[in-house]
């Protein structure tokens, strides 16, 4: 039986989403293709017929992952051009910082296995990373009361929230973790 372009194209969309979900969970290393195979609701053949290899399935998730915090990003400034900043600060240092690990950002949960991955891969994280910070520099004031350099704000900013966010995650203590997400989030607006 062969399948539409369309079916084709949704299916993929299905194993990537679950595949980001899932290597969010457990790291590139708890994932095996069992896994992501059961949570996208395919067979290992579909599963292949889309990827080559898990790590071709994780270079995917990971860029897929940055993409749609960029489109966030753009979206958001597209509909709080003055404030969006603020709003994003406060959803990312919230919701997710509490939402469940399979569901939170791709930044905080896949860099660290972007780190011991491939060298492929590392060179499409950095692509999109760059496109990110682009993204987010184009939000950020200009002026000479903020000497530094707008890009240069924007990796501190992400790099300020992605830390912010994994130290608040991987504390036992709930009241720490708030702490640590309302001080990252003070920095990150004041340091704009």
């Amino acid at each position: 039986m062969r399948y539409s372009a369309e079916h084709k194209n949704q299916t993929r969309s299905k194993v990537v989403a679950a595949a980001g979900r899932v290597f969010r969970q457990e790291g590139y290393g708890g994932a095996g293709i069992d896994a992501l195979t059961k949570a996208a609701g395919v067979t290992n053949g579909a599963f292949y017929g889309h990827f080559k290899s898990k790590s071709e399935a994780f270079r995917t998730a990971v860029v897929a992952g940055l993409e749609e915090l960029r489109q966030g990003i753009k979206a958001l400034k597209t509909e709080q051009p003055q404030g969006w900043l603020p709003t994003f600060v406060g959803y990312y240092l919230g919701h997710k910082r509490t939402c469940e690990l399979g569901e939170s950002c791709a930044l905080p949960s896949l860099s660290a296995d972007v780190m011991r991955t491939d060298p492929e891969t590392r060179r499409a994280y950095t692509e999109e990373l760059q496109h990110l910070i682009a993204e987010v520099a184009t939000g950020l004031p200009e002026g000479a009361s903020v000497p530094t350099p707008r890009e240069d704000r924007a990796i501190l900013t992400l790099a300020l929230l992605t830390g912010g966010v994994t130290l608040a995650r991987a504390v036992s203590d709930p009241a720490l973790s708030e702490r640590i997400a309302k001080l990252v989030a003070a920095e990150a607006l004041r340091s704009v």
